[in-house]
């Protein structure tokens, strides 16, 4: 029994590293709190892609008292549970590549920054201009300016045995 405790303790101390890496990347004055805006960054980057609706309740769970900072203290313990209860999965990576390949309507291999906006922001879940520039700043090949969505897969997905 003492070894699954330890396992478990191994477990959660790894996750808390990785939730505090996360968060720290976007805590610009090193105070343990970040903009709420930023917050759907730090669960993504977690591999985690909560629905908007099921990012508004985890923001209104840690969020300090309606000031749009979000304290370390609070989002470490409910991420954590998040992380520990896989709630919101990862798409499996051949769904992932099929929504590409649907998008690539002439089989290419890519996207334009120009289509993936499209997309992004007016079908679906829509992104915000401001969400579109950073995500294609951290995607695009920066010599052809190009979405080369093969190659991101792995980076937009996660090891599920992990």
């Amino acid at each position: 029994m003492a070894e699954n405790k330890q396992g478990a303790e191994a477990i959660v101390s790894d996750l808390h590293k990785k939730i505090k890496a996360a968060f720290e990347a976007f805590d610009y004055e090193s105070n343990s709190k970040v903009d709420v805006r930023e917050i759907g960054t730090i669960i993504y980057s977690l591999g985690c892609f909560p629905t908007q609706a099921d990012l508004h309740d985890i923001i209104a769970e840690v969020e300090e008292d309606h000031t749009g900072y979000i304290p370390l203290d609070k989002f470490l313990p409910a991420m954590t549970k998040v992380l520990l209860e896989h709630k919101f999965p990862p798409i499996p990576e051949d769904l992932l590549l099929q929504a590409f390949e649907v998008l690539d309507k002439e089989n290419k291999g890519y996207l334009e920054p120009e289509e993936l906006t499209k997309y992004m922001t007016q079908e679906g879940e829509l992104f915000t201009q401001e969400e579109m520039d950073e995500m294609l700043t951290a995607l695009s090949d920066h010599e052809k300016n190009l979405i080369y969505y093969k190659d991101l897969i792995s980076q937009l997905t996660i090891d599920p045995n992990m």
